[in-house]
């Protein structure tokens, strides 16, 4: 994985990721997926579910090389 450099401060980053997670993508996901990771993309709001970080942060990552990635 490769590191990027943040384009926003840690507590926009962190209300951004907050905010796409709480509104857009936690209906879609909470039943089936407890436990899991939710990697986020908070400039184009894509995601992925996996149990392990690092490949659902790969598989973003392979879509949007540039992600500025969170994780829930």
């Amino acid at each position: 994985m490769a590191f990027h450099h943040p384009r926003y401060s840690k507590e926009e980053f962190a209300q951004r990721g907050d905010l796409i997670y709480q509104n857009q993508i936690r209906p879609q996901v909470e039943f089936g997926n407890q436990g899991k990771i939710v990697a986020i993309d908070i400039e184009t709001g894509d995601f992925e579910v996996d149990a392990r970080e690092i490949a659902a942060c790969n598989r973003l990552e392979a879509r949007h090389p540039d992600a500025q990635i969170w994780i829930v």
